[in-house]
């Protein structure tokens, strides 16, 4: 059964990878736009103040949503302007695998764009990392509050896609889902970063994280076949 899901949803994602390889349309639209706000803010601010510095965690997460919104909407803008969305439903391959491949491509997206913005930003602004135990830590939020906000933004731009509006339908209807995510992801990369508060606080909210892309990931296997009848 998991053999029967995983393959098709390979080839899927390898599919949208290897397309935007040869186009890198969305990647570049995506690192322009985390590249602009990372030098917006390091502008608008004193990168030296330590008071500034309490805006890493959230601007690390504004870079994650709004750049991850302009993957989101071209997921299925292929399939839908070549009619191909009506050659995946018609294959004999679960709809739970569509889903699972056009969420790693998309999520392999969104890591691409934070290995690259990230650091960028760290650098920018003369940050650092408490040890490398907050590093880990970090790098699990991040993992895992991407992985949640993909989930459901993945399941949306399904739903959305056959819209005229599909870029401002998007945006509206996933932002009220993903705040969970996005305010338990915030206040975790603070923790981490700022180091205010204990580990304790930390897993609690990685917890919250972790139930939310478990009830949102196996809601997206459950409904994609209803979505794409849409």
């Amino acid at each position: 059964m998991l053999r029967t899901l995983l393959k098709p949803a390979l080839v899927i994602a390898w599919k949208d990878l290897s397309m935007e390889w040869r186009t890198k349309q969305t990647l570049s639209a995506m690192l322009i736009f985390s590249g602009l706000v990372i030098v917006t803010f390091s502008f608008a601010f004193d990168p030296s103040n330590q008071a500034v510095q309490a805006l890493v965690p959230g601007m690390i997460w504004v870079m994650t949503i709004f750049s991850g919104v302009i993957g989101l909407n071209r997921s299925f803008m292929a399939e839908q302007q070549h009619d191909n969305i009506h050659g995946l439903m018609a294959a004999p391959v679960d709809p739970a695998s569509i889903y699972l491949g056009k969420c790693l491509a998309n999520f392999v997206f969104v890591l691409i764009v934070q290995l690259i913005s990230i650091p960028l930003l760290f650098i920018l602004f003369d940050f650092h990392v408490v040890d490398y135990m907050g590093l880990g830590y970090l790098l699990i939020i991040i993992f895992l509050g991407t992985f949640g906000f993909i989930a459901v933004g993945t399941l949306l731009a399904a739903l959305v896609a056959h819209a005229t509006s599909s870029e401002i339908l998007l945006p509206v209807l996933l932002f009220p889902l993903v705040m969970p995510v996005v305010i338990a992801g915030v206040q975790a990369t603070r923790i981490v970063l700022i180091g205010q508060e204990g580990t304790q606080d930390v897993l609690s909210w990685l917890q919250l994280i972790a139930a939310y892309d478990v009830i949102f990931f196996a809601a997206g296997f459950l409904l994609f076949d209803y979505v794409l009848e849409v």
